[in-house]
This record gives structure tokens, C-alpha cells and sequence, in this order.
């Protein structure tokens, strides 16, 4: 058998200004996670079990633009295996889908993984990126990348998109991913809203309100890209207070950009109120789950109000 496991991830600034080359940072949430078990066969074949999908089929009768099967094929494709082997894949998950965790990279990711290993075709962390992010781009259009990048690298990433924005302006930084110091650990609590949230749709629309006035939101994102190399500065100084009015600012803005939701700005204040220090949506909004920086002694506090406030569920996670 060969295994293998990828995390889920969290954004903690920049989402959507990401993907016009504003910096955005993220972080591994190692609570929740995706696993890959591989076995030879001796049925014809390759059959995918993926019971959290309710998923049990021979990879033939699936669509190849399927996102578990578009991964089977392009891999294969690139390390020239012909025929395909005879195996039995089985994909478990304890990350939400649809909820900003980054399920659907994790999948792609402990894939991967699993497959190259077991096909013997040895593949570098920045060769596992790159696939994941071709992948990724097959199901979301313009992703950002900082979910693949996050869940393969297992680290808090500081992420500027290399490629040029959709403006045509580039990316600011130099372009890549850094990972970044932690001044002192702290703790988050995220909040699940229980709403789906596919981010090809939110993506869809705020590039739609760029296109009709490029000069406002180029103004908006620039503001989302200053609060986020902010957010970079305070936790390296391990200054939360800081951190969180910068979450709170945030927010706003992405209220602005109309990602945000009645759930999610429910919880966002449910959590203020209950002493968080800063709270905001995470990932392509419109659902999914909100985040809330909070002290350790706050943490189950602020996580019983989000309950009590609506939220499906809470994972109380420490960023170190």
C-alpha cells in the first residue's frame, strides 16, 4: 500500500486581491486533512472509492474533467504510464467541501503523492505544486494559487501570484512564495457556516465588478495588498492586537468587493462581541467559513458564540 496525506489551509489576508498580484497570506490547518491509500489490483481497472463524496466508480466511467480523474490522467500522461496499472484508490477526508479549507487542492495534493509514489516517478515539492496549480486552474479559472502552494508546502506562506495580474500589471514583490516567521504563536478559531461555497463563482463575479471599473478596484485591491503585507509585519513582531484591527479592515473590504454574507458577517460580529480580537470571512466568501483571531483564554469563548450564532462547526487552531 502506498499513503499518503495533505492538510487543510486557511487564508488569513488577501483573498481575491490575490489573484490580481496583491500579496495574500495562509496557513496550514493540520487538524482537518485529506488521505490517500493506493493497493494494486488484480480487477481490470483503476477504481476510486471517495465514501465522504459518495464516490465508488472505475476511473473510465467518470468525465475526465472530473476533478479526481483529471488528476489520475494528467499525471499519468506526464510520466508517460501506458497502460495505466490496475489499482485501487481510496480517498478519505475530514475537510469540509466548499468551505475555504482548501478541499479540494488537499485531494489533489495527497493524489499526487500517493500516485507518483506508487508508480515510482518521484516528484520535488515545486514539481507537486506546479501539477496541483494546473489542476487547480481546471476547475476554478483563475485561481490564486495559494491553496496548492499552502497545502503542499505544509507551511504560513506569504504568497504574491508570479504570473502577470489580469490587469496587466504584474504581480508586486517579487513574485513566489516565502514562507514567514512567527513572532509568537497565536490562536485562531474558524467558524463554518455550513453554506457551500464554490470560489469559481465568487472569483467569477468580482472579476466581473474590475472589468466594469478597473481604476476603483485596482484601488481596492491595493488597499487589501497593504493591510496584508501589515498583517505579515505584526506577526513577525507578534503584535495580535495589531493583527486583528488589520482582520477587521479586511473584512470591510471584502464586504465592499460583495463576498461576504449575512451568515458570515453574523458570525464575524458574534465573534467580536465575544472578545475575539479581529474577526473576518477566509477564502471566497458567500459562505463557507469566517476566522477569528482570538487569546488563548478566549478561544472556547468565542468559539461556543459562533455555535450559539449559527456556525455548523468550529476548529480552534494555533498558527506557530
Amino acid at each position: 500500500m502506498t499513503t499518503a496525506s495533505a492538510p487543510g489551509k486557511i487564508i488569513l489576508f488577501g483573498e481575491h486581491a490575490v489573484v490580481y498580484g496583491r500579496p495574500a497570506l495562509a496557513v496550514p490547518v493540520t487538524q482537518v486533512h485529506t488521505d490517500v491509500d493506493i493497493t494494486d489490483s488484480d480487477s481490470a481497472g483503476i477504481w476510486i472509492q471517495a465514501p465522504d463524496i459518495n464516490l465508488h466508480a472505475e476511473l473510465n466511467t467518470l468525465p475526465s474533467d472530473h476533478p479526481i480523474a483529471s488528476v489520475i490522467h494528467n499525471l499519468f500522461f506526464l510520466s508517460r504510464v501506458s497502460p495505466f496499472p490496475k489499482l485501487n484508490i481510496k480517498i478519505t477526508s475530514t475537510i469540509p467541501v466548499a468551505s475555504g479549507l482548501g478541499s479540494g487542492a488537499a485531494v489533489t495534493v495527497a493524489l499526487t503523492r500517493a500516485l507518483s509514489a506508487h508508480i515510482h516517478y518521484p516528484m520535488t515539492d515545486e514539481q507537486v505544486n506546479a501539477f496541483a496549480y494546473e489542476i487547480e486552474k481546471l476547475h476554478h479559472g483563475t485561481p490564486s494559487g495559494i491553496d496548492n502552494t499552502v497545502i503542499t508546502y505544509a507551511k504560513p506562506v506569504y504568497f504574491v501570484k508570479r504570473s502577470p495580474s489580469p490587469s496587466g500589471r504584474g504581480a508586486r514583490g517579487e513574485g513566489g512564495i516565502e514562507t514567514f516567521k512567527v513572532g509568537q504563536p497565536f490562536m485562531i478559531v474558524i467558524g463554518d457556516t455550513g453554506i457551500s461555497a464554490p470560489t469559481k463563482e465568487s472569483v467569477g463575479d468580482v472579476r466581473k465588478l474590475w472589468e466594469a471599473d478597473k481604476t476603483k478596484w485596482e484601488s481596492v485591491f491595493d488597499q487589501v495588498g497593504v493591510i496584508a503585507n501589515a498583517a505579515r509585519d505584526s506577526i513577525e513582531r507578534g503584535k495580535m492586537k495589531e493583527l486583528g484591527e488589520l482582520m477587521n479592515q479586511n473584512h470591510t473590504l471584502l464586504q465592499e468587493m460583495t463576498v461576504s454574507s449575512p451568515e458570515l458577517d453574523k458570525l464575524v460580529t458574534a465573534a467580536r462581541n465575544a472578545g475575539a480580537l479581529g474577526a473576518k470571512l477566509s477564502g471566497g466568501g458567500r459562505g463557507g467559513n469566517m476566522i477569528a483571531l482570538v487569546e488563548a483564554d478566549r478561544a472556547e469563548a468565542v468559539a461556543k458564540s459562533l455555535m450559539d450564532a449559527g456556525a455548523k462547526h468550529t476548529i480552534i487552531t494555533q498558527v506557530a
